[in-house]
């Protein structure tokens, strides 16, 4: 009962924060788009400045939550990264979407804020613009999948069993103290989440052998 209960928080909390991240990253369209059309200077910059606070204080952790619950769920049940092509397609978005947002959106922010204060009449490019609109999309089209599960399986493979109730504690504690310790440093921090992961990455791998090796040994039909 507690390893279902625990797998339950896990799946809440990668629904909420996935729905978190989907929604600042409307925010940040939203400011962005505002930034681009006024006249008004310090409207322009506030509207800049506040889409970086959202995106360094909420939409950042949020991403990391819902990645880390995302690639968790994936790798302590039995629905695995590849057997089926919707988790496959969620976990290639996701890698795409967490990329774009570590080493384009972030510098491409502070960039809007330095070109607003310096009077850019349109401190955010359409680019970027168009970017955040483009995830918030991403992040609608994944909750149809993991609503849908279309398309059927990607390969066949051993299944393996589900996790034993300390990884689901793992997956929903290290989220909740990164984000906490990500607010009181005023960046993110993902470095519990990220041990964990690699932490039951090797333990599935580890399980993963004598189910193969199970597999070869057994006669053909």
């Amino acid at each position: 009962m507690a390893k279902k209960t625990w797998r339950q928080l896990t799946v809440w909390l990668h629904v909420v924060s996935s729905v978190g991240w989907m929604g600042q990253a409307l925010a940040l369209f939203t400011l962005l788009a505002i930034g681009r059309t006024t006249d008004d200077g310090a409207v322009r910059v506030a509207a800049t400045s506040m889409a970086h606070e959202i995106d360094s204080l909420l939409l950042a952790p949020l991403a990391n939550a819902s990645a880390f619950t995302g690639f968790m769920l994936a790798a302590t049940t039995a629905w695995g990264f590849t057997r089926h092509w919707w988790v496959l397609a969620k976990f290639v978005i996701t890698l795409v979407q967490l990329y774009a947002g570590i080493f384009l959106l972030s510098g491409a922010l502070r960039d809007s804020v330095v070109a607003a204060r310096a009077g850019d009449p349109a401190p955010a490019s359409v680019a970027l613009v168009a970017g955040t609109a483009l995830m918030a999309s991403a992040l609608a089209f994944q909750a149809w999948l993991s609503v849908a599960k279309p398309w059927g399986k990607a390969r066949t493979g051993p299944k393996l069993p589900t996790a034993p109730t300390w990884v689901f504690v793992a997956a929903v504690a290290a989220p909740l103290a990164d984000i906490t310790v990500g607010l009181m440093l005023g960046y993110p921090l993902p470095a519990l989440s990220l041990i964990v992961l690699i932490v039951r990455l090797v333990q599935r791998r580890r399980e993963l052998h004598p189910v193969e090796a199970r597999l070869t040994r057994a006669p053909a039909l």
